[in-house]
Formats: structure tokens, C-alpha cells, sequence
């Protein structure tokens, strides 16, 4: 009896120990499926914010689609691209920059159709001298006719 006590206690310490340092409870790293895709969104994440980060309309313009749907977590739901750009400029140029948080992205192919990019970023506001605290946006790029253009940004702060 004493055995199979002492036994079991060893079972239990080793199983509660080794669930404490096993980090398969951990999602594990990202790897992109597709890396030349990989590439591709994370370059187009670049020139996109940089377009933002300069005021550059026409470049950060240029890859939002007509049927752009924008889910922002304070601003609720915007349809019209015109208007989106309109509120950048407006609010956003020359008084907040977007700072991606380094090895956030993560990318993955939809078929048929073209990739969801997750990742991680702050905002800088220029004019308060603040930084937000790191937001979450996903983005869904569609590709067509060998162009890239977002059809669906959430952007959660």
C-alpha cells in the first residue's frame, strides 16, 4: 500500500510538473504556410502605411477596394472609400502615425481568392505626444486581375 501511494504521489508530482513547464499548451509559432505570399502582404502592409504614415492618399488609396468594408471597434462600420480617405485626411495626417508591432503579422491564403493578414500595431499621436497601447486589425486582401486590394479591415484598439 505504501508502494503504490509513494508510486502515485511520484505520478502526480511529475504530471503537475511537467504540465507547468510544457509549453505545448502555448499556441505554437507562426509559420507562413506560403512564404512568398507571406512576403508579398507584409510588403504590401509597408507601402500601404507608409502612404498613411506620409500623407500619401493616393498610395495608401490605391489598395482599398470599391466595396471596402471597415469595422473599426470605436468608429462602428465604414462603406465608402471615398469617405474613409476622406477621414484620414482629415484626421489622421500629420497628426498620427502607425507603428507595427516587429513579427506580428501572420498570413493566410484564402482560396480562390486571396490571404487574411492578422498582426499587431500602435498608433503614435503626434499632436498629444501618446502612443495607444498595441490594437489587433485584420485585413482581407482580395487579389484580381494581378492586383492586390483590401476588401475588409477590422482595426480593434
Amino acid at each position: 500500500m505504501k508502494y503504490i501511494s509513494l508510486l502515485l504521489s511520484i505520478v502526480f508530482i511529475t504530471a503537475c510538473t511537467s504540465s507547468k513547464n510544457n509549453k505545448s499548451n502555448l499556441p505554437p509559432a507562426y509559420i507562413p504556410d506560403d512564404k512568398a505570399l507571406y512576403d508579398t502582404i507584409v510588403y504590401l502592409d509597408s507601402v500601404l502605411f507608409e502612404g498613411y504614415n506620409t500623407c500619401k492618399l493616393d498610395r495608401f488609396e490605391k489598395y482599398f477596394s470599391e466595396n471596402i468594408e471597415f469595422y473599426h471597434d470605436k468608429g462602428g462600420l465604414s462603406t465608402s472609400k471615398k469617405d474613409i480617405i476622406q477621414a484620414l485626411k482629415n484626421n489622421i495626417c500629420g497628426k498620427v502615425r502607425r507603428e507595427l508591432v516587429a513579427g506580428s503579422i501572420e498570413v493566410y491564403p484564402i482560396s480562390g481568392y486571396g490571404a487574411i493578414e492578422m498582426g499587431s500595431h500602435r498608433f503614435h499621436n503626434l499632436i498629444e505626444n501618446s502612443t495607444s497601447r498595441p490594437g489587433k486589425f485584420v485585413h482581407t486582401w482580395r487579389r484580381e486581375n494581378g492586383e492586390w486590394k483590401i476588401t475588409r479591415v477590422i482595426s480593434l484598439h
